[in-house]
């Protein structure tokens, strides 16, 4: 066996099937590689979808696991490649199709380099519409991240040595960074593999998305405690203060109102205004102007910076670091 695929997933039947379906359409020999999926907790659905597919392909290497209760995706994808058969384990989403020549790229790249300890990371297409929501915006990001697991790759020499993916990210962000900053520690070598293309369609989501995103920013915090010069160099050198300005504006402007110096008050107002008016364009440059989404976007920017210091500040102070 020369390559195993990991797929971590939790009650995404559809997007998975659609995920496999693409696998068993490589070119790559279905007799050279095998197809791990691990559920992040009991799935019956999805252990269903598995035993349909194993059905209907009987030559496809496919095996599934669950963990016995839900740790994240980290903690699936470990799972997963301490089962893997082969020498270079190859990561992806199940909301991610990977292109017909995906797993002969990885292949060819891994012939080429020869090497035990050496990691890849593939090209990530998202397709968006022409006037594209804040939300699609944010994951058409994923076309330009230098690593991330939606189109990744390590030997198995390589996680064993760094024993894989960090399970103190319990949800699927910054884990991806965790392991690139591992790699990057360890002068184990991460080359880009142009062809070896994953499509990432954006999935329908619920309107304010933006504010359930911010819990996210916890993690942040953990990434910082574990690599301050990695995460400042790679992700951010600075935090948001225009979310700090807007805080302690609002609460001059309070504290200014109770006081009776509504002249200060007001002042603070305005200053918090413009910072709010320069946010919210910046999430409407170049995405859709349909009442539905500016309306969205006007309520959701007075909310998210005091979320988004929130989480920070828990995450903090959850991780004992200093971080803003």
């Amino acid at each position: 066996m020369h390559i195993s695929v990991v797929i971590p997933t939790y009650r995404r039947p559809d997007l998975l099937s659609r995920c496999l379906l693409a696998l068993a359409n490589q070119s790559f020999p279905l007799d050279q590689f095998e197809i791990i999926v691990v559920s992040d907790g009991p799935d019956h659905e999805t252990y269903s979808i598995i035993q349909h597919l194993r059905d209907f392909h009987p030559d496809l290497a496919l095996s599934f696991y669950e963990t016995p209760i839900r740790k994240g995706p980290a903690a699936a994808r470990n799972l997963g490649w301490k089962h893997a058969k082969g020498d270079l384990v190859v990561f992806t989403d199940d909301d991610c199709i990977p292109s017909t020549e995906w797993l002969r790229e990885y292949q060819k790249s891994f012939l080429f380099y020869h090497r035990e300890l050496i990691s890849f990371s593939g090209q990530v297409v998202v397709p968006i519409s022409e006037e594209p929501t804040d939300y699609e915006k944010n994951i058409a990001q994923l076309e330009t991240a230098d690593f991330i697991t939606a189109n990744c790759a390590c030997t198995k020499k390589t996680l064993e040595l760094i024993q894989g993916f960090d399970e103190e990210f319990q949800i699927a962000w910054r884990e991806d960074s965790a392991l690139e900053f591992a790699l990057l520690e360890l002068d184990i070598p991460i080359f880009k593999l142009e062809k070896a293309v994953v499509t990432h369609p954006v999935r329908q989501a619920d309107w304010g998305i933006s504010m359930k995103e911010q819990r996210k920013s916890m993690f942040n915090a953990l990434l910082f405690k574990k690599y301050p010069e990695l995460y400042k160099s790679k992700i951010s050198r600075a935090p948001v203060w225009d979310y700090y300005l807007m805080i302690a504006l609002s609460l001059a402007a309070l504290v200014s109102f109770a006081a009776k110096i509504p002249l200060v008050g007001f002042g603070a107002i305005v200053i918090w205004l413009f910072l709010l008016i320069h946010f919210i364009y910046k999430r409407l440059k170049n995405a859709s102007l349909s009442i539905y989404h500016i309306t969205e976007m006007v309520i959701t920017s007075v909310i998210i910076p005091y979320l988004s210091v929130y989480w920070t500040i828990r995450g903090a102070i959850r991780y004992k670091v200093f971080f803003l």
